[in-house]
């Protein structure tokens, strides 16, 4: 995990009680039942079934291996799932929960931790490793790939989402569809630290509608190969604070803008977005914009800040009449290395 430094702890601090007045949840309880445990060899060899008999406040628990078509909806208030050892894999298996995903998350306060889910597919192509509809959802030391969504929420205003330590990667070709590798619908707060999201295709890297979005300390990384849009799209605007990233974008690129800010319009009431310390590196020979800010989509007064960033490799910086760059250094794209 990268460093966090004390400005950051206050923002996740800050996060964390903002997550527990918003959405009104009581204090997490002590396990009601000792946890269960699912795997080879066990009682339970299905997370489906162990969600059956799960009650709120107790875990889960998924030993190693592989587990195809346990699709599964979570209802519990308050449950935690937690992968043992080497990570469990969530196979789709052309299996899926209600036509959405691999799981499905109803409601409540959920932390699922280090679980992996593979090959979503549905015939909306809106597939997704998991579908957060409402509620609270930690994510830690996940991965999601070659879904048609690595992760898909719903528009609940006063859903939170924070996300640790996982991985994003591999899109598929999806026609009819564009696969976002992480697709945050309009929610209240979204939150992602130290993750990393690699290999896209058409679609973006990630893209949030959240009232508030704060990305820190992660890699958004398109690679030589990689066909993604956007890096980052934030198309409502909102409270976007990005710090500390690298964010990288392929010459194989299906869009020149490698962050946007409001190009949807219906934005949020208060809008702004804080970059700092970021690290843009564009290996698209020509035509790239490392930010564009839709300045006559947002609300008049949103303000944009651009401070201590490097904008690496030819590229515009588009921050609209509001913008300010402060202590930003311009340079070539490194080489590119795997």
């Amino acid at each position: 995990m990268p460093r966090t430094n004390p400005s950051r702890r206050h923002i996740l601090t800050a996060s964390a009680r903002w997550s527990a007045l918003a959405l009104g949840l009581p204090p997490a309880a002590s396990a009601a039942h000792p946890p269960w445990r699912v795997g080879p060899g066990q009682a339970l060899t299905r997370v489906a079934d162990a969600l059956r008999l799960a009650g709120d406040g107790d875990t889960i628990e998924v030993l190693p291996g592989t587990y195809a078509g346990d699709v599964a909806v979570i209802t519990q208030r308050r449950l935690t799932i937690l992968g043992l050892g080497s990570r469990p894999l969530f196979l789709a298996d052309g299996q899926d929960a209600e036509g959405k995903a691999i799981w499905v998350v109803r409601n409540g306060d959920i932390r699922i931790e280090n679980i992996g889910f593979r090959g979503a597919r549905v015939a909306s192509g809106n597939g997704a490793g998991i579908r957060f509809e409402r509620g609270r959802l930690q994510l830690l030391r996940c991965a999601f790939n070659d879904n048609q969504m690595g992760l898909l929420s719903g528009n609940d205003d006063s859903s939170t989402l924070e996300i640790t330590d996982c991985e994003f990667g591999d899109a598929p070709v999806n026609p009819g569809s564009l696969p976002h590798l992480l697709y945050v619908g309009r929610i209240g707060r979204f939150s992602l630290h130290g993750s990393r999201l690699h290999h896209g295709h058409e679609g973006h890297l990630l893209k949030s509608r959240a009232r508030e979005s704060v990305v820190i300390d992660n890699r958004l990384d398109d690679g030589l190969q990689g066909e993604a849009s956007y890096e980052i799209d934030l198309p409502n605007g909102g409270i976007a604070w990005v710090e500390g990233n690298r964010l990288v974008q392929s010459p194989r690129t299906q869009n020149p803008v490698m962050l946007s800010f409001g190009a949807e319009g219906q934005p949020w009431p208060e809008s702004r977005l804080t970059l700092r310390d970021n690290c843009f590196v564009n290996h698209l020979a020509s035509g790239a914009s490392f930010v564009r800010v839709w300045a006559d989509r947002l609300p008049a007064a949103a303000p944009v800040l651009s401070q201590g960033n490097r904008y690496l490799g030819p590229g515009l910086l588009e921050l609209g009449p509001r913008g300010e760059s402060v202590d930003d250094v311009r340079g070539p794209a490194p080489q590119f290395t795997a």
